[in-house]
């Protein structure tokens, strides 16, 4: 049985769901910021996890590279530096938050350009 749009899918009381996914808004804005930096030329692919501790989102250059970022979603983490991670190339912690949108900043920074008068 399929679930009717808005039915929202509940693990039985007294168990944690097996896995932690996105949120349809939050997925909605991670993809539109894919979107633009695919049509920007900096990324070409992505890759999704999701895990019984978190859910992962990372977007490639190239298929065969490492991932050029890594946003990863852990709600353990809510109550201390957020559940929000933005990793770089090489690993390196860019931004961690409680806010989507403050630790997406830095890949949206890169889509700014400068224009001259």
């Amino acid at each position: 049985m399929t679930p009717l749009p808005g039915d929202k899918i509940v693990a039985f009381p007294g168990r944690k769901p097996n896995q932690i996914g996105f949120a349809r808004e939050e997925l909605q804005r991670i993809l539109d910021l894919y979107g633009r930096m695919v049509a920007a030329g900096q990324w070409r692919d992505y890759a999704m996890d999701f895990t019984r501790d978190a859910a992962i989102f990372d977007a490639f250059r190239r298929a065969a590279e490492r991932p050029q970022a890594r946003l990863e979603k852990r709600p353990a983490l809510r109550n201390r530096q957020g559940m929000w991670t933005l990793f770089g190339e090489h690993g390196q912690v860019l931004k961690r938050g409680h806010e989507l949108a403050g630790v997406l900043a830095p890949m949206e920074r890169r889509l700014l350009k400068s224009v001259e008068r």
